[in-house]
Formats: structure tokens, sequence, C-alpha cells
């Protein structure tokens, strides 16, 4: 449901000055007016998240709220949307979920958060993809029964990623250090009533801050005056989100692909892989059945030169696939790449090409991620 760029005036996050201030390379992205990168570069940000701690405005990702007369009213639902089981999602816990279209294909993807106090049992908190959140938030409203609403929540959200984050978070807010990966709840930031999840889209440990809009400007400072925080932009986001192998919309999943293609099985709980219930659902049944007729693959490429998003893949001379997303990865000082290929040439180790410029670059299938996820349980936190 990404929607493409307009002539319409580039709307700005509440930190836009604040990274003008920073020296930062401001770019068109999803209708904002977003920092690129800082004056360090892409590089030497991507390699501080993996090392230290990252601060990321994400505001201009969608926030809303399903709000009904109890839990199992506001997720029956949204049930009725996406494939995720949100009956069964525990007070206080967050789930991945897609945006189903009727076909089977994904329309967006998106983070459910219920929360866990008692006054807030009839309500959900969602979290979308900024370039489609005004039509996610269309197809929303017009498909809910009476008696359940969507509300838009207009606040900046932070994330901050990276092995350290734990540690500068629980001197400002100990409360959301401590929570476990997937979880979510309210706290205070220096006395600012926040909600923060332990999740993002680097890999990394870390957490996500939603901050009402008037207050964003001092979190962002507090967390930046911390010596392990340094501002990331747009551009290392990216090249560690591939490093992770995480899908982007608009280019790894979209409208065509379904959760099975794209690998993403795993964010569709039991209950609802054979109840279904939601838009696609035969499609979904059809393809873990029988297998779906091309995958998400991971590659690794030879030499330096990557490949981009649109390249083709082939096999001995014959097209197979296209390039999703690709780049260099700083973590492994090589390029790496994702598409879609046939299930028969999935197999990790298969030897693959990719074609740049007229020429075939040897690629070998890999696993995903390319660089292990160090996500944070309970049972591995020290002191957090």
């Amino acid at each position: 449901m990404a929607q493409p760029e307009t002539d319409l005036p580039l709307l700005k996050t509440p930190l836009h000055g604040a990274h003008a201030a920073l020296g930062a390379r401001l770019v068109p992205f999803a209708g904002y007016d977003m920092p690129v990168q800082y004056r360090d570069g892409i590089l030497a940000e991507h390699a501080w998240t993996r090392t230290h701690a990252g601060l990321f405005d994400v505001s201009h990702m969608g926030q809303a709220k399903l709000v009904g007369p109890d839990h199992a009213t506001t997720a029956a639902a949204l049930e009725a949307l996406i494939p995720a089981d949100i009956l069964n999602l525990k007070p206080g816990r967050q789930r991945y979920s897609q945006l189903m279209a009727d076909d089977g294909g994904i329309l967006d993807d998106l983070m459910v958060t219920r929360p866990g106090a008692p006054e807030e049992d009839g309500t959900l908190l969602l979290v979308v993809n900024a370039a489609g959140k005004e039509a996610d938030y269309a197809y929303i409203a017009a498909r809910l029964p009476a008696h359940v609403k969507l509300e838009r929540d207009d606040r900046a959200l932070l994330a901050l990623q990276g092995p350290q984050a734990a540690a500068v978070l629980a001197r400002h807010a100990p409360e959301g250090a401590g929570l476990d990966f997937m979880a979510a709840g309210p706290a205070t930031f220096d006395g600012i009533p926040v909600h923060i999840s332990r999740s993002g889209y680097t890999g990394e440990d870390g957490f996500e801050i939603s901050i009402p809009e008037d207050a964003a400007v001092t979190v962002w400072n507090a967390l930046l005056a911390e010596p392990d925080v340094k501002p990331i932009g747009l551009g290392a986001r990216d090249s560690l989100r591939l490093e992770a192998g995480l899908c982007l919309y608009g280019h790894d999943i979209d409208p065509t692909t379904s959760p099975v293609e794209a690998g993403l099985v795993w964010s569709i709980q039991k209950r609802r892989r054979e109840g279904g219930g939601f838009p696609g659902a035969a499609r979904i049944q059809r393809e873990l059945a029988e297998g779906p007729a091309r995958v998400r693959i991971g590659l690794r490429l030879e030499g330096r030169a990557p490949a981009r998003e649109g390249a083709e893949i082939a096999k001995d001379g014959t097209v197979i696939g296209t390039v999703t997303s690709g780049g260099f990865a700083p973590t492994l000082n090589a390029p790496i790449a994702m598409g879609y290929v046939p299930p028969a040439l999935a197999a990790p180790g298969t030897r693959l090409d990719i074609i740049v410029r007229g020429k075939n670059l040897p690629a070998t299938v890999v696993t995903f991620p390319f660089v292990a996820q160090r996500y944070v349980r309970k049972s591995e936190q020290k002191g957090a």
C-alpha cells in the first residue's frame, strides 16, 4: 500500500529542526523531509549502531488505536484484516503482522500491541508504514464493525537501537529498559509520559519510544547527551535491516507477494493458519499445503560490486527471479541481496548469478539473517 511520491509539500516530523541543526542531509521519503545521514556518514552510523547505540527519528510512521468495548471484540475486528492471532495476544505484548488483500497479497506490514492496563482492555495500538498510512487507515476504518473505532494517535516515535541501548534507557526510563523483547508498556522518561516497546528494525537489541509531539525534542536531546548515542539516518537504517534479513514494504513485500512466499509464516500463529478468517486465507492455506511458486532468499555476492533492486537473478543463463533489496553490508564487508526465486533453487549453497549492467555476478544462496540478530529475551538480560 506504499504510495508514490507526489508534488505535495513535504511533511516534517517534530524533530525536523533538530536534524537540520545537526547537519543532516535531508531527502524526500514517504512524503516527509527525512535525514538520510548525518555528518559522520552512513558507514560510520551503521558501525556505531552495531557497537554502541543509534538514535533514529521514525516519527513519520503511522500510529493509531483500535478502540472497542473489550479485547475479544477489538481483536476479532482486527483479525478480520490480518493473519496474526490477536485474540490470544497477552496484555503488554506486541506482535508483527500484515494487512492483507483479498487475493492474499500484502497491503502493508504493521505492529500490533495489546496494552497491559485493565482500563485499556478494548484497545489495540497499531504502527504502520509511513508511505501507506493514509490508505491503511482508510482500508481498516471501512471494514470495522460499528462498535470498534480507529483513532489516529499523532505522536513522535524514536528508535534507540544497539548493544548499549538498554543501559542508556535505564538512566532515563528504567521500567522501559527492563522490558522483554516484543513487550511494551507505559513509562516515564525523565518525568515525561511515554510508551516504550522493546523492538526495532536493525536486528540489534533496542527500543521504540512513542512520545507526545511537544516532548519529542526534549527526549531526543536527552538521549543524544549520552556518550554512547549518536543520531542515525535512513541510510544506515536500511543497511542494518538488510543485514538482519528484514523485509522492507514496497520492495521485499508488496501486494503481489504473500506471507508464505516472503518467509513470514512464523508471524501467522497455528490457530489462524488452520482456521483462516482473514483476507487471502485461501491462498495462504493453499501455499502452505502445496508450496508457493516462489520464495524469498538471501544472496551473498562474490567480489565487491553490489546488486540493487530490480537486478535479474539467473541460473545457467536463464532468468529465474529479481532482486528486491541489495547493497553493501558493512558488517560483512561484502555485497548482499535478497529476492525471489523458485523453491527448487532456494536451498542454501545454491550458486546463482545476478545480472548487473550486463555482467553476471556470481552469488550464493545463504540463510537469513545475514548478520546474527541480537534481540534480548528476559532470560538473557543482565541487569538491564
